[in-house]
């Protein structure tokens, strides 16, 4: 037995070591883990380690913060980032990995630049990111106005009140004096242009701001010199929202509903007030006192309402296998204060970013489209208001031809030029119209719709995954029609009426393509270059045509038959050819470089190839080993950056050699040449080039405490050489007295300063407070041929044909006043006819004028704070111009007390202008009228009240979201008295007044 027993062993033994061996095989057998790494708000994050404990290598996550990696079943996962704690967890087949430490996100946040993405702690340029603050917005109708404020460098200035009204973005102030200072926008990889269509003259209103994701500020020139000749006004870069991989399902909706008020009104006397001015003024029994009216209108009341709107948008997105998508729908319907204006939109975007051939080929398919629907008022009519006799009543339906008038009351003048019998008074073309019938008898409505739509290809190559390439798809179309109809009974068009439309088509397409090398060749060195090539093609078609009719009761020839009219057509287009290319090295995670260059051809140029390099150099001094232990010290780096940009927008696209027009019309100019065609050429200069700016940036970035208070600061030089500009023509050099051509140079230097501070952050409080201030100095520094004299620019002012109180000069402000010095007396009052002889010549002439003040502020800020108590939230917002000036056209066009009774009507006056009591507009340019406008403006201030888990059953988590309101516009101090010290062009005279608006919103996750 004990024979056989150890006969068996070595048998038995054998068979032990064999299940062993199996046993530990079937424990090692390796799965596959993929995850998705996000912080604690949900927002993934790229760029994060993952490791495997006892295996070596590792992966990083991708831009959506997903990662596949092998690991042994029950191994135990790292995840490791830069200012997060390291996270652990056990391998499974699908993880999602939260990292919780907030604090230092900000360092973390990844960036998207020009052809490309970088971690914000590597930047290298002067780059803003934003993620729009859901908790602390006011009005937002178009994405610029979620920017107003909240960056350094960026100044915002609204088109007015209107609906749908866009814009003016400058950033570090304007490049150009006559070519386009407006930054370059680019969605989704889609390069915008600024060619607006009908009713979408801002080109941002395409897209419903829920869409968004994040802006991208790219400003100096070793950020945005990879867009070259595109880039010297700086970089916005819009990225819109996607799914994400692993995602369930989510249902979301946004809406509010908006009551918006007239924020203020211009001091008019009322009735009372203006009748007995008259007659005191003109004597009782005079054609002055006789003319007025019974009535007490306050026509500023007339021609505004409490206008109400409402906004709508619903967004689905998640994952299907392995397709990402977001699909959403937004409707706007946003009334005006100034009635019969209006704005209609609906939005439609769709994403869907599939990964494919495990994950080496990345698909981006972005899809967005609008239709709006915009009813312009006659903007006419805030003038009107401002002029208007308010003795009058609205209607006067008791003369014998009111229905020529359509009953309202207006001022008349003899018809007899008209020739018809049924018209013995036509509308005084000098007097103001009737406010109300302005409005009321005027239509003109915008149908407009666009497109853009990008597809990116990305593959990382088998066997060689540290070569990508990439490759953009984009189209940006718009076509927006505009009809007319004002009757014969309108004061815009008396007599004739005005019919009609304008079309215009635009259709913008671009291909870009590139490659891009990663390697790390050990923990010191990281490499990474990348070349491209980009093609643009801009094409535009514009066409328009109004005409009138003669009555049939006209007792000319042309009784019946339409009025002369000039049917337009253009037809245009311009390409853009490029090569560009990057290259960025780290040297133990301390020291970048990056160089870029870019090869532009413009077909507007007949030197066509231009060169735009730029370098960069960005210091980690936290990292160095004398820093890298101070814990109070969360980040301190230091940036350097140098590089070229150009300018070639707005110029006109062959403005190098002779182009000629033909003349249209109804009726020939020259009967005796075949049809009347004639070929006129226009001003061309054949030596036209780019205007190149050249700019140099010091930056730090620092943080203390973790991040709880950080910032930036900024100082930068930039140069603008070859300024195009329309200048005067020497005579007979060329077809016209002026011509646009390279005249002179420019410069801007200035210091931006951001701060961000995490003040409470508890269990139930946090309160955050975000601060940016920029200074910034223009200055032209060299006009060729011009260097003595200034040139004139700008608007005329409406107290005289051709008047205008802005000009360039060397040595002077882009937007600097040229005006008279105004002589005063003992009390302060400006004396009528006093003005300065600067010159010292004893005549007072043009020679006196002198540069005063300027409209752009030098100094702007914004403040933004939010403060969250379990589950409610309050913010509040400020922003300031210090420094800038407006020319007052609506009390200096109204000053001469001398034309309230003039060819047969009277005139309205600011109660300004009483006192000064002038009885000329012969010195209407003088600086009396120059105003200091800086304000404070309260932009918005927000109460919300997030929730969860409401009418939840069963499986079903419920509806979480968030109710709250706000108050926008809120108030504004400021010494200027007229009604709104935010002039972008610095000439005040019939602005859309911004309304005060209280919003009711609501956000709801199903």
């Amino acid at each position: 037995m004990m024979k056989q027993l150890i006969n068996a062993m070595p048998q038995r033994i054998a068979m032990l070591l064999c299940a062993l061996i199996l046993s530990v095989g079937a424990f090692a057998q390796q799965i596959v883990v993929k995850g998705h790494v996000k912080d604690d708000t949900g927002e993934p994050i790229t760029g994060a380690t993952v490791r495997v404990v006892g295996q070596e290598g590792g992966v990083v996550t991708d831009i959506d913060g997903n990662f596949s990696i092998s690991a042994n079943t029950g191994a135990e996962i790292t995840v490791s980032y830069i200012g997060y704690s390291d996270t652990k967890a056990p391998a499974s087949a699908n993880m999602v990995i939260v990292m919780k430490d907030d604090a230092a996100k900000s360092l973390n946040e990844v960036v998207v630049i020009g052809y490309g993405v970088v971690k914000k702690s590597d930047l290298t340029g002067s780059v803003s990111a934003l993620k729009p603050d859901s908790k602390n917005k006011g009005l937002v109708v178009n994405p610029q106005d979620m920017l107003s404020g909240k960056v350094a460098g960026v100044n915002i200035t609204t088109d007015g009140g209107a609906p749908g009204a866009g814009s003016t973005i400058r950033i570090r102030g304007g490049s150009s004096l006559n070519a386009s200072n407006n930054p370059l926008i680019v969605i989704d990889g889609v390069a915008m242009d600024h060619n607006g269509v009908q009713g979408l003259s801002n080109p941002l209103s395409m897209i419903n701001p829920q869409d968004i994701e994040s802006f991208n500020v790219l400003k100096d020139a070793s950020a945005a010199a990879i867009y070259g000749s595109r880039g010297s006004n700086g970089v916005i870069i819009i990225t819109t929202k996607k799914g994400r991989k692993g995602m369930a399902p989510q249902i979301s909706y946004n809406g509010s509903v908006t009551a918006s008020v007239k924020s203020g009104s211009l001091k008019l006397m009322n009735g009372d007030e203006y009748r007995e001015f008259i007659t005191n003024k003109y004597g009782a029994g005079s054609d002055a006192a006789k003319a007025l009216g019974t009535a007490n209108t306050d026509w500023q009341s007339e021609i505004y309402r409490t206008a109400l709107s409402h906004d709508h948008n619903v967004a689905v997105q998640g994952a299907f296998k392995n397709l990402p998508y977001r699909v959403s729908v937004g409707y706007t319907d946003q009334q005006g204060i100034l009635k019969t204006s209006d704005f209609k939109r609906i939005t439609a975007a769709v994403n869907l970013n599939p990964s494919l051939l495990n994950d080496h080929l990345t698909l981006n398919l972005n899809a967005k489209g609008m239709f709006a629907e915009t009813n312009y008022p006659n903007y006419a009519a805030i003038g009107d208001a401002f002029r208007f006799d308010p003795t009058q009543s609205i209607y006067d339906k008791t003369i014998a031809d009111a229905n020529n008038f359509a009953g309202y009351f207006q001022w008349r003048s003899n018809g007899a030029f008209l020739k018809d019998p049924n018209y013995p008074f036509s509308h005084n073309n000098k007097a103001p119209a009737n406010p109300v019938a302005a409005l009321d008898l005027y239509y003109e409505r915008a149908y407009s719709r666009s497109f853009v739509g990008s597809a990116d290809i990305d593959y990382k190559v088998h066997g060689f995954e540290d070569l990508r390439l990439h490759l953009t798809l984009g189209a940006d179309i718009s076509e927006g029609t505009q009809n007319k109809r004002v009757p014969a009974t309108a004061p815009a068009a008396f007599y004739y009426g005005s019919y009609g439309a304008a079309n215009k088509l635009k259709r913008n397409l671009s291909l870009s393509m590139y490659a891009q090398y990663f390697k790390d060749f050990n923990e010191k060195h990281h490499f990474d270059v990348m070349g491209g090539y980009e093609w643009q093609h801009y094409w535009r078609d514009e066409n328009k045509d109004y005409r009138g009719f003669y009555p049939i009761t006209n007792t000319t020839a042309k009784r019946g038959m339409e009025t002369e009219h000039e049917p337009f057509h253009s037809r245009t287009e311009n390409y853009l050819v490029s090569f560009f290319g990057r290259a960025n090295y780290t040297f133990l995670n301390r020291y970048f470089l990056t160089a870029t260059v870019r090869d532009d051809g413009s077909s507007r140029f007949k030197k066509h190839w231009a060169w735009f390099p730029s370098f960069a150099f960005a210091w980690k001094a936290k990292e160095e080993n004398f820093l890298k232990d101070v814990n109070a010290l969360s980040e301190l780096k230091l940036r350097l950056g140098w590089g070229k940009t150009g300018q070639q927008d707005e110029i006109g696209d062959y403005n190098y050699f002779a182009i000629y027009n033909i003349n249209t019309g109804t009726q020939s100019f020259y009967p005796i040449l075949e049809n009347g065609r004639l070929n006129m050429p226009q001003a061309y200069d054949p030596l036209l080039m780019w205007e190149t700016t050249t700019t140099f940036n010091v930056g730090i970035d620092w943080g203390v405490l973790n991040q709880r208070l950080s910032g930036s600061i900024d100082w930068y030089y930039r140069n603008t050489t070859d300024l195009i500009n329309n200048a005067d023509a020497a005579a007979g050099t060329n077809f016209k007295n002026r011509v646009d051509t390279n005249i002179g140079s420019l410069r801007n230097t200035g210091v931006e300063a951001t701060l961000s501070w995490k003040a409470i952050q508890s269990k139930d409080w946090y309160w955050t407070i975000d601060y940016n201030v920029t200074y910034n100095q223009n200055r032209i520094t060299d006009l060729v041929g011009a260097n003595s004299k200034p040139i004139e620019m700008g608007n005329s002012v409406h107290s005289g044909t051709g008047t205008k109180v802005k000009a360039y000069a060397v040595g002077q402000s882009a937007s600097a006043f040229y005006v008279y010095q105004q002589a005063y007396d003992a009390n302060g009052k400006a004396i009528e006819g006093a003005i300065v002889d600067r010159n010292e010549d004893g005549i007072i002439n043009n020679d006196d004028r002198y540069f005063y003040k300027q409209s752009a502020a030098p100094v702007t800020m914004g403040l933004a704070s939010r403060l969250e108590y379990k589950k409610w939230d309050f913010g509040i917002s400020f922003r300031a111009n210090i420094g800038n000036y407006v020319y007052n056209d609506v009390e200096a066009s109204r000053s001469n007390m001398n034309e309230l009774w003039n060819s047969g009507y009277l005139e309205q006056r600011p109660k300004s202008t009483i006192d000064l009591n002038w009885q000329t507009s012969k010195w209407v340019q003088s600086d009396y009228f120059v105003r200091n406008a800086s304000f404070l403006k309260c932009d918005n201030i927000t109460l919300g009240y997030s929730f969860e888990r409401v009418l939840k059953t069963g499986s079903w988590h419920g509806l979480s979201g968030r109710l709250y309101a706000t108050a926008s516009n809120v108030f504004t101090i400021s010494k200027y008295k007229g009604l709104d010290p935010e002039v972008f062009n610095g000439i005040d005279y019939d602005l859309y007044p911004r309304p005060t608006s209280f919003i009711l919103g609501l956000s709801l996750n199903f």
